[in-house]
């Protein structure tokens, strides 16, 4: 049986031992990358980056719960609705990806 996806509460964080993780909307903490191999300068400047980004993530799920409200008054399930846009945002940012776009912005 596949998990329900757990939305942040929290934009990403980076822990003392290098962990990317996030609160979610149960509050556990979830895991997004194991352990980033950075000197602490450069995990000092990721946590800066992270930290600026907050208000932009908070604008992204916004957009996101508005999204997901308006399609929910359809024909769909929540659930539905937030497996597709979970896995069109998946598709977007891989594609991204592949043609060598990442990092831009």
């Amino acid at each position: 049986m596949e998990e329900e996806p757990i939305t942040p509460n929290t934009g990403p964080t980076l822990d003392a031992e290098g962990r990317l993780t996030y609160i979610g909307e149960d509050g556990h903490r979830y895991l997004v990358l194991d352990k980033l191999e950075l000197d602490r300068d450069a995990a000092l400047r990721v946590a800066d980056v992270l930290q600026a980004a907050g208000g932009l993530f908070d604008q992204i799920e916004a957009l996101s719960q508005r999204w997901i409200d308006q399609v929910c008054a359809g024909a769909l399930e929540r659930e539905e609705v937030v497996a597709l846009l979970l896995a069109t945002l998946e598709t977007v940012l891989a594609d991204d990806i592949s043609s060598g776009d990442e990092g831009t912005g």
